[in-house]
């Protein structure tokens, strides 16, 4: 499946220590001209536990009870962690539950400059 920066996806999410996966949403990060000449895209893991939020610079807040927040696809007011990223196969990937509109693709590249300390 092809994607496109911003495509809010479902995806079997592997845990870093390899002990087992998760089924998740995460957003599409990676520049669509790589998306669409790669095989592979990155990912941000999106979650709904509030006790990830520590009012990082690295995460954003996606609020469902707003219109930009209805178009991303999730059922419930979640946390896009731009500290957890992770390259997949596109073929990997479940199926597309949303997007994210301008205003929040702007928001998350401000999350993804602060990740990589980037000016």
């Amino acid at each position: 499946m092809k994607v496109q920066r911003g495509d809010v996806v479902l995806v079997d999410w592997l845990y870093s220590d390899r002990t087992g996966s998760k089924l998740r949403p995460a957003v599409v990060v990676q520049a669509d001209q790589y998306n669409q000449s790669l095989d592979d895209t990155i990912l941000a893991l999106i979650t709904r536990s509030p006790a990830r939020f520590v009012g990082s610079p690295t995460q954003l807040l996606i609020d469902i009870t707003t219109p930009d927040g209805r178009s991303s696809g999730l059922r419930q007011s979640s946390l896009v962690q731009c500290e957890n990223l992770v390259t997949i196969d596109q073929d990997l990937i479940i199926r597309k539950i949303g997007e994210l509109p301008a205003s929040l693709l702007q928001r998350l590249a401000g999350c993804l400059k602060a990740v990589f300390d980037l000016p």
